[in-house]
């Protein structure tokens, strides 16, 4: 392996090569944006990730957590190995142009072009033939499930065993699936703005704790005999309003966010409700505030069953830790990102008050979570939008690819760099110990 590289020349190929893929990586895009699926039953995408897999060549294997899809490209060595993820998933969203009609699920949210990205970058690696001129190698993941939505459904795919977390990048943790990885990346989407930025590098997010609640109380007429019955409904209408009640006890530094929904409200409306449910998580800065969060919670939902007399059961289930985005390999993506749209395009990431499971893996292997900002619209919310496909498809591949070329070259000196930089928080056994001390499972 030479140890002077010309990696400008590296990167070129691997730019043709994606160009010339340009609409067959945005068709791949566009064809899972009509046809959206939620978390862990994303079918169809896991079967077209295969099918494009297996034109390239690749090696791969399937049913990984349900759904997941991964493929390994080996290169010239094996150095150093780097992830390069895109997530299957949509989110619910029935008013969304492209919503399946069915389920109501929809790609407000930009999945289907994070999965295209990560293939354009296995087309660009593989057509350019540099990966015997590198000395590591790529593992290309398509995970689901990165949206912790539908909790009574993954509840129940818990106690059946088929999965321990809400998160599909948490299920590849707990099966070792980024125990050989040096370096993680993806780019998710974000909304355009004023300043005209159009990839956003670095900034954090929340973390969270979900919560699966069930208010019990006792049928009976609601007309001739309320008397007779104990109203849930009642029960978790004082629970929520004891959580609202906490709101001005919460720190504005921790960030908590609380928002529940009613799942279940009662049977029939001449019934007293005896079975409420309602899902919902804490979210905040840190793991502490999300605890004290939890804790005020639980208080205000236990208080809202003894106020009528009923029983309420809570299951508290592993959310996301909080995100970060290791600056070393930040920096590697973003002299890809000056050359590719300029310094005056590039913003900083900030605090958000959203999560993702890309977090757990950042507290595991140096990880980054940039955002490219080719959409208009609410993100989830019908009115979301790729506006710029070039960017959210193509540019995407490129900085991943470029990424990968700068990590890998020359000895894969720059990813043992950035790995020798990293303090990980955890390994995967301690991962484990620490949701489920959280959980308390």
């Amino acid at each position: 392996m030479r140890l002077t590289q010309d990696i400008k020349q590296l990167k070129a190929r691997v730019g043709k090569a994606i160009d010339a893929r340009r609409e067959e990586i945005i068709a791949i895009g566009e064809r899972i944006l009509r046809q959206p699926e939620l978390g862990y039953k994303e079918h169809k995408t896991s079967a077209l990730v295969q099918e494009t897999f297996k034109q390239l060549g690749l090696e791969y294997r399937d049913g990984i957590a349900l759904t997941g899809v991964i493929a390994d490209l080996p290169g010239g060595g094996s150095e150093a190995k780097v992830a390069v993820i895109g997530e299957l998933d949509s989110v619910l969203c029935p008013k969304h142009p492209f919503a399946d009609p069915t389920t109501g699920a929809a790609h407000s949210c930009g999945h289907n072009a994070q999965i295209a990205a990560m293939l354009g970058v296995a087309m660009g690696l593989v057509d350019s033939g540099v990966m015997p001129e590198l000395a590591g190698s790529v593992k290309l993941m398509a995970v689901p499930a990165e949206e912790p939505v539908e909790i009574e459904f993954r509840h129940r795919l818990m106690t059946e065993g088929k999965i321990s977390f809400l998160g599909g990048k948490q299920e590849f943790i707990k099966l070792g699936e980024f125990d050989d990885v040096d370096a993680a990346m993806l780019c998710h989407l974000g909304t355009l703005n004023e300043e005209g930025k159009k990839v956003v590098i670095g900034g954090s997010s929340n973390g969270f704790l979900a919560k699966l609640i069930r208010y019990k109380g006792r049928e009976a007429h609601a007309g001739g005999a309320p008397h007779l019955g104990v109203n849930a409904l009642n029960a978790a209408m004082l629970g929520l309003m004891g959580i609202h009640a906490n709101r001005e006890t919460f720190r504005d530094s921790d960030n908590i966010r609380i928002h529940p929904i009613i799942t279940h409200g009662g049977d029939l409306v001449n019934i007293v409700p005896a079975d409420v449910r309602i899902e919902t998580y804490v979210r905040g800065r840190t793991m502490d505030a999300v605890a004290e969060g939890s804790m005020k919670a639980n208080r205000a939902l236990r208080a809202g069953a003894m106020a009528v007399g009923a029983e309420v059961e809570i299951d508290e289930i592993p959310g996301f830790l909080p995100q970060f985005n290791d600056p070393n390999l930040d920096a590697v993506f973003r002299a890809n990102a000056v050359e590719l749209v300029g310094a005056e395009h590039i913003g900083e990431g900030e605090h958000g008050a959203g999560s993702t499971d890309m977090a757990d893996v950042a507290h595991l292997v140096p990880a980054i979570h940039p955002h490219l900002n080719a959409v208009k619209g609410r993100g989830h919310s019908e009115e979301y939008e790729i506006v710029d496909p070039e960017l959210a498809y193509i540019t995407a591949a490129k900085l991943m690819a470029y990424t990968v070329v700068d990590l890998l070259a020359n000895g894969a000196q720059i990813a043992k760099d950035v790995k020798a930089k990293y303090q990980p928080h955890y390994n995967r056994e301690s991962w484990l110990k620490m949701w489920n001390m959280l959980c308390g499972r």
